[in-house]
């Protein structure tokens, strides 16, 4: 049986960019839309179900970071590639705290597009996770049948990559995972040394599960290795190291 085609949605404010983008990925076998800006990107996810959308990060109007943070809360289940003609870490970092997936710097080749579309379509689109039952710690109940997180009983809204972050973290307590390990077993085996997508993921993780971020109770960093989960139990103190990423490269 032939794979699925992708349904992505092109949003980029330049026509010529669009229609470039579109036409590629349309030969290659994808089903393509486009929208000019974020209200019409939303308007278009409103309207019809897409699997990825490729999203410029610098528009007129509600620009990409904006449009991001927005897709990423309407529309969770979508993938997210941001691209962008600066190569600046900052703006980078910036997607990824609202919400992007991944990012691609202009000029990239298309076979490089492809590449991170079919990275993410492995994590969009795998079959559900043979575990089941609900992983405990603290006040954390992480269902990993229903893909649901419970803290203090209150239901807690992840996205795919930061449910499957955290799901990881939780399985292996107690141990230093390695940046790479993390990054490969999350995104997949292409990656490995984008350490920001996991200094944003775990700043996103932590908002959302610690009572006080700056000082983590359950994602630690592991100075120069990578982070740890613990439960709160384990440990009635904690290292100044161990407090948060600020003061560490990771």
């Amino acid at each position: 049986m032939p794979a699925k085609p992708i349904r992505i949605l092109v949003v980029d404010d330049e026509p010529a960019m669009r229609r470039a983008l579109s036409a590629s990925l349309t030969a290659s076998g994808h089903c393509v839309g486009q929208a000019p800006d974020g209200e019409e990107a939303l308007e278009s996810l409103r309207q019809q179900t897409f699997d990825m959308v490729l999203l410029d990060i610098n528009m007129p109007g509600m620009g990409g970071i904006e449009a991001c943070r927005r897709i990423r809360a309407q529309f969770p289940g979508a993938g997210i590639i941001m691209i962008t003609v600066c190569d600046s870490l900052q703006e980078k970092v910036d997607a990824l705290d609202a919400g992007a997936d991944d990012y691609l710097t202009k000029p990239f080749l298309l076979r490089e597009l492809l590449a991170r579309l079919r990275a993410l379509l492995r994590r969009t689109r795998q079959d559900p996770p043979p575990q089941t039952g609900v992983l405990r710690a603290g006040e954390l109940e992480l269902d990993i049948g229903c893909r649901q997180l419970r803290k203090a009983g209150r239901e807690i809204h992840l996205s795919p990559i930061e449910f499957d972050l955290l799901a990881y973290l939780m399985q292996h307590p107690g141990i230093a995972i390695e940046h790479t390990k993390l990054l490969q077993s999350i995104w997949g085996p292409e990656y490995g040394s984008e350490l920001e997508y996991l200094r944003s993921y775990v700043r996103l993780l932590r908002k959302k599960i610690e009572g006080n971020p700056a000082r983590p109770e359950y994602i630690l960093t592991e100075p120069w290795v990578g982070y740890r989960f613990r439960e709160p139990s384990s440990s009635t103190s904690e290292s100044p190291a161990e407090s948060n990423d600020a003061n560490h490269t990771l």
